[in-house]
């Protein structure tokens, strides 16, 4: 039986500010999405959650978003794909450069935020993007949202994709995730986030909101560790992937 992989974006709090509860939630993933500074994260956070990531021998990949710190780059800004890409080099880089002083290697690489959306369907960008990830390092793999064009052109690229499906949000009609700010888009309660895993899995649809079946490709798992609960959360989604034999 295939293994899903389980992933939460991690390294977001800055400074004296806080994101996310990192150290709970670190138990119940494999993989780790780490931010690199621009919406989130500083150089201390980056080492120390990658130290963290170690001791829990979860799978470490880098999280690069827009320049917008005060947004916390989920503001869809202009970019071009030409900024797009130096934006993944730079970041990428950076903590495959922290991540090399501590012995280890990066495992993938995921957009955060509206970088993630506005390539998720955007041909410019996610060429751009992809081939970022492959000119710092054709072997690592990019995590993308699921039967995206992003996914598909980075595959075409020669890029290891892993498709990436979400328990805590909500779909729409075209696979795309439900607008942050709209109703319905963020799920809180974990059975039925548990309950859109297990038909993501088993039947390999999702519902949208609008009631539709929508195809889906499930490889990796991502829940939000700035949620309420989301230590729970994840406990709660780790023993029903063991419970399935998928984790």
């Amino acid at each position: 039986m295939k293994k899903l992989d389980f992933n939460c974006d991690m390294g977001e709090s800055y400074g004296a500010w806080t994101m996310g509860n990192d150290e709970a939630v670190m138990p119940y993933v494999t993989s780790v999405n780490i931010a690199c500074g621009f919406h989130g994260g500083d150089a201390h956070i980056m080492r120390k959650t990658v130290a963290n990531a170690i001791k829990h021998h979860v799978h470490i990949g880098a999280h690069p978003g827009l320049d917008d710190l005060p947004g916390f780059g989920r503001r869809p800004l202009p970019v071009s794909a030409d900024q797009a890409y130096d934006l993944v080099v730079v970041q990428v880089g950076a903590l495959a450069a922290v991540a090399k002083t501590q012995g280890v290697c990066l495992h993938h690489v995921k957009t955060h935020g509206a970088l993630y959306n506005m390539a998720a369907n955007n041909d410019a960008l996610s060429h751009a993007i992809a081939q970022a990830v492959l000119d710092v390092d054709d072997s690592l793999v990019l995590y993308a949202l699921a039967n995206s064009r992003q996914a598909h052109i980075a595959q075409e690229m020669g890029l290891q994709v892993a498709h990436e499906v979400f328990a805590d949000r909500s779909y729409q009609d075209d696979g795309t995730l439900t607008p942050r700010g709209t109703p319905g888009a963020i799920i809180s309660d974990p059975r039925q986030a548990i309950g859109q895993l297990v038909t993501m899995l088993e039947q390999g649809h999702v519902i949208a909101l609008s009631g539709k079946q929508v195809p889906i490709q499930a490889d990796t798992l991502c829940i939000h560790g700035d949620q309420p609960g989301a230590a729970a959360f994840a406990l709660e989604i780790h023993e029903t992937l063991k419970r399935q034999g998928l984790l």
